[in-house]
C-alpha cells in the first residue's frame, strides 16, 4: 500500500497565481482535485498549499479513494503539426519578423499568453 509519504514525495505540478479581486495569491495541485488554498504572499501560500496537500492526502486514503499520480510529460514530444490558413501564416511571419524571433518562438509566445488568459 502506498504511503502518505510516497505521495508527499511525488513530483505534482503546483499552479500559484495572484487573486486580482481579493489580492494575495491562489494555489493549487492541479492533479489532486479540490487541493486548492490562498495565502497573503507567495511564501505563505506555498506553505498552505503544501499543507493542504497533507491534508487532502490524508483524507483521500482514510477513505480509500484512488488517488492519481502526477501526470507523466514523457509521453508528449514537445512537437505538433498545425495547418492554417496562408493569410494567418503571413501575418504570423510577418509579426515574428518584427519582433526579432522564430515563427516557432512567437507562435509558442502567443499560445502561452492565451492559456494564462484563459486562467484568470
Amino acid at each position: 500500500m502506498k504511503t502518505i509519504d510516497y505521495y508527499m514525495n511525488l513530483p505534482y505540478r503546483m499552479e500559484i497565481i495572484p487573486d486580482k479581486e481579493e489580492g494575495g495569491y491562489v494555489a493549487s495541485f492541479p492533479d489532486l482535485p479540490g487541493c486548492i488554498t490562498i495565502g497573503d504572499t507567495i511564501e505563505e501560500t506555498i506553505q498552505n498549499i503544501i499543507d493542504a496537500k497533507k491534508v487532502w492526502l490524508e483524507s483521500e486514503l482514510e477513505i480509500g479513494a484512488t488517488i492519481p499520480e502526477p501526470d507523466d510529460l514523457k509521453e508528449y514530444s514537445g512537437q505538433f503539426k498545425l495547418r492554417l490558413p496562408k493569410s494567418l501564416h503571413k501575418q504570423l511571419a510577418e509579426k515574428s519578423k518584427m519582433e526579432g524571433v522564430s515563427m516557432n518562438q512567437y507562435c509558442v509566445y502567443l499560445l502561452s499568453m492565451n492559456d494564462a488568459l484563459s486562467r484568470v
